[in-house]
């Protein structure tokens, strides 16, 4: 049978109307201290009817991994409160709606860092600075904090949980051999750069349970030599897979390296390496804006599932339009 657009999907325990989910995209609009605002609310509940879940953008778990002076984190009981407006919202077009955790590490805004952390000292670029290396008691705070925002995640109502291993911060942090020079436990051998995304992995299971769906987004490329290639993040996933629901796959954002073009679906080909190491759904994103494209995309086995990312973000209605026009 033909996989399309309008199929089900199950992520884990949830089963989904069809396969085409909001990707997460920062709104810049959270208060000083990180809170989400009526206009969070607003914004994702307009774009929640027509897509099958909504990821909401990345949601610090710590005060000292922030990504942005206007980002949005869930660090205290009452930043998970705000939240709970936001899924609230979500709920009530009939959608689930996922929580995207995460941790600046060496790319946490320098205005609202008072220090920055990261598996080895050494520097995005000139504007971040220079990180300290992490030490075993800093690694077991952050997976702590990771800890306890999945429990804020619970408490909030969400339906599930993406684990932000992408686009640069810790988590893709420890994983690739540009950023992580440790020679301990967390470094060295691949094996080694995937444990601390192992014991984040364990330590949200501790709270959520085995049937709350937890998904990884990874970066499948850094566009540099020395670093992460596709099947170097496939082989890393088969580690994973067994306390993930699905993987999410971007690319890029560890060091200021682009990508040369961002053609149609330009990122699809990595989700469809990475399609061929794992067992569980993969979701592909990256310029995807037509059906066609799209059922093209699931049709032929590259992925699982879309995320609709700018196009979303531009059009409120843009769900719709690719459920009903080819």
């Amino acid at each position: 049978m033909t996989i399309s657009l309008h199929d089900t999907i199950r992520i884990g325990t949830l089963q989904l109307k069809n396969r085409m989910i909001m990707a997460p995209m920062q709104q810049n609009q959270g208060t000083p201290d990180s809170h989400a605002t009526d206009y969070h609310v607003k914004f994702y509940s307009e774009r929640a009817e027509h897509v099958s879940m909504i990821i909401i953008e990345s949601t610090v778990v710590s005060a000292n991994g922030r990504l942005f002076p206007d980002d949005i984190g869930i660090y205290t009981e009452l930043h998970a409160a705000s939240l709970r407006k936001i899924v609230d919202a979500v709920h009530a077009k009939g959608t689930p709606i996922f929580i995207q955790l995460t941790h600046a590490g060496r790319k946490a805004w320098p205005t609202v860092t008072e220090k920055s952390l990261a598996p080895s000292a050494i520097a995005y670029d000139d504007q971040y600075g220079l990180p300290e290396t992490m030490s075993q008691a800093d690694i077991n705070a952050v997976i702590d904090q990771f800890r306890m925002a999945a429990r804020r995640s619970l408490q909030a109502g969400f339906d599930g949980i993406e684990l932000h291993a992408a686009h640069g911060h810790l988590l893709h942090q420890f994983l690739s051999p540009l950023s992580n020079r440790r020679t301990d436990a967390y470094g060295g051998s691949l094996e080694n750069r995937v444990r601390f995304i192992q014991e984040v992995l364990a330590a949200i299971r501790t709270e959520v349970g085995n049937d709350y769906p937890v998904q990884l987004r990874v970066s499948a490329s850094d566009f540099a030599d020395g670093g992460l290639t596709p099947a170097e993040v496939a082989l890393a996933l088969t580690y994973l897979q067994s306390e993930l629901d699905a993987v999410h796959v971007s690319s890029g954002g560890l060091v200021p390296a682009a990508p040369l073009a961002t053609p149609e679906g330009y990122q699809t080909p990595y989700a469809a390496v990475i399609k061929q190491y794992v067992n569980i759904p993969v979701i592909a994103v990256g310029n995807i804006r037509t059906q066609a494209f799209a059922n093209f995309i699931l049709a032929d086995g590259m992925a699982d599932m879309v995320a609709i990312g700018r196009p979303l973000l531009e059009d409120a209605n843009f769900g719709k339009k690719m459920l009903t026009l080819a």
